[in-house]
């Protein structure tokens, strides 16, 4: 008698990129239309956490949540702080607390995994188990922007250090056929797009008060500027920049050791990492970029 084939088992490893991340939504959203539903998935910074709220059946709620953000609903999720990062992370997990149930991670509808950093010896922590909400915060935690999370002892930070793009760990899980998400493929060389007139100024209490601590915090450590001197980068974005650009060089040699079977590659280098409320741009990107390898997708499952 012959045995019949066994239906591979597809894997989604979804890459960090901060606000870039929400792109995720849409490469899921495109891929299941296609007739593509992972088994398994696993993410690095932003990717586990849309990873997260996928594996838990949460992707609807979670896709609308994110597109009704707003600038004032993004700065009020950020709890400023110098001790161990720019932003505490509390209010963040908090809210996703009181939003979502937080399962542990061996409980959720589909095998999920997060990558972090051990901050004390480098190496790469693999979360498949306990608490979703605190395997996506020690996820997300970028290396000065976000606090750390400490998590069984190990003090641990975002898993784009060492591995940020998870196929590893996606084959790991058993996957047989992987395809990985970049969201970073575009940035090297690219320079935030120059506005043609200043962004407006904050009309909300709550946003000019956010603003006034942040630079309460770093007054002191921001040099006046004479009109002569040309303007530097803020300190938050040469501190994203520099850990991204880091990330796409770790992520290329990673893919060309361990390549993933299809590589979905959004464009989004226009979008700056903490452009949080511009869900809608880049879930419909995280769209185009499968509409562009369609005629690759047949031979995945």
């Amino acid at each position: 008698m012959n045995t019949p084939p066994r239906k591979p088992i597809v894997g989604l490893a979804l890459g960090g990129g901060a606000a870039r991340g929400w792109a995720h939504i849409g490469v899921i959203r495109a891929l299941e239309e296609a007739g593509i539903r992972p088994d398994v998935v696993c993410g690095t910074s932003m990717g586990a956490l849309v990873g997260a709220a996928y594996a838990a059946g949460e992707l609807d709620a979670f896709e609308e949540w994110a597109l009704s953000l707003g600038l004032r609903d993004v700065l009020s999720h950020m709890d400023v702080s110098l001790s161990g990062g720019f932003f505490k992370g509390e209010k963040l997990m908090d809210f996703f607390r009181s939003k979502f149930v937080d399962r542990n991670i061996e409980d959720l509808a589909m095998p999920f995994g997060a990558v972090a950093t051990s901050l004390d010896t480098g190496a790469e922590i693999w979360l498949r188990n306990g608490s979703t909400l605190d395997a996506v915060r020690a996820s997300i935690a970028v290396p000065g922007l976000f606090t750390p999370v400490i998590l069984d002892g190990a003090v641990l930070v975002d898993g784009g250090l060492v591995n940020p793009i998870p196929v590893s760990l996606a084959r790991a899980m058993g996957a047989d056929v992987l395809i990985a998400v970049d969201l970073c493929s575009d940035l090297v060389g690219r320079h935030p797009p120059e506005t043609a007139e200043p962004a407006p100024e904050p009309e909300t209490g709550e946003i000019r008060e956010w603003i006034s601590k942040l630079h309460d915090y770093l007054g002191d450590l921001i040099p006046a500027l004479s009109p002569d001197e040309p303007r530097l980068p803020s300190i938050l974005d040469v501190l994203t920049s520099s850990v991204y650009i880091m990330q796409v060089r770790i992520a290329r040699s990673r893919l060309a050791g361990e390549p993933p079977d299809l590589v979905v590659t959004p464009r989004l280098g226009d979008l700056g990492l903490l452009d949080f409320q511009s869900a809608a741009e880049a879930i419909e990107e995280g769209r185009r970029a499968v509409e562009r390898i369609s005629h690759t997708l047949p031979g995945i499952a």
